[in-house]
């Protein structure tokens, strides 16, 4: 039980580092104090460019992928790989180092899901793809990718730990969404527009 704790523990404490504010402060920005105030991959992106977004991303999917590897690779039950699995993703958007704020959760998520199930995450980013696509709206396709989490996990007959995961994750997700949503509803939720490239906005 004792080594169960820790590893949830852990979980939670690499979820909960700040990928975005630490790239930000690497690139002369804090990234709470621009665009939309979150430290996620696509305010990153509006405040420091693509390569910036690029970092953050990577770093916000290997918390996610990360405890939930070395829960696996330790041969812990489903269960427990299932709360280590939460235990990040709750890091990520309520983390310690932040006062427990965060961000949205959804490259964490995507770490995390790359882990447990990559065909999931397949299904999730094609609806992502698809909603972003069409409306150029970031959070619209992040809703949207979270929403196809839980039918999928059904669909490839994941354990039902695996399915209450990604409908606690999907609920946890649309919440932390819920200024995006209320934006969408006024049709004032803007669409995405990264900042330009360093090269370009040097010359």
């Amino acid at each position: 039980m004792i080594i169960e704790a820790l590893l949830i523990v852990g979980a939670y404490l690499v979820g909960s580092i700040p990928t975005g504010v630490i790239v930000g402060r690497m690139r002369g920005f804090d990234p709470r104090a621009v665009g939309s105030g979150n430290i996620g991959t696509s305010n990153v992106a509006r405040a420091g460019g693509a390569s910036a977004a690029a970092i953050t991303f990577g770093g916000d999917v290997l918390k996610g992928a990360i405890p939930v590897m070395v829960a696996q690779a330790a041969g812990f039950p489903i269960a427990v790989i299932a709360w280590a699995g939460l235990a990040a993703f709750v890091g990520s958007i309520c983390s310690v180092f932040l006062g427990f704020r965060g961000g949205k959760g959804v490259a964490a998520a995507l770490g995390i899901w790359l882990a447990i199930a990559p065909m999931v995450i397949l299904v999730a980013l094609a609806v992502f793809g698809v909603v972003f696509a069409i409306s150029r709206i970031m959070s619209l396709a992040s809703m949207g990718a979270a929403i196809a989490l839980p039918p999928t996990a059904a669909a490839l007959g994941l354990p039902h730990q695996y399915l209450l995961l990604a409908i606690v994750m999907t609920a946890l997700v649309l919440f932390r969404h819920r200024e995006n949503i209320r934006r969408l509803s006024r049709g004032e939720e803007p669409r995405f527009q990264p900042k330009r490239s360093d090269r370009t906005a040097s010359s």
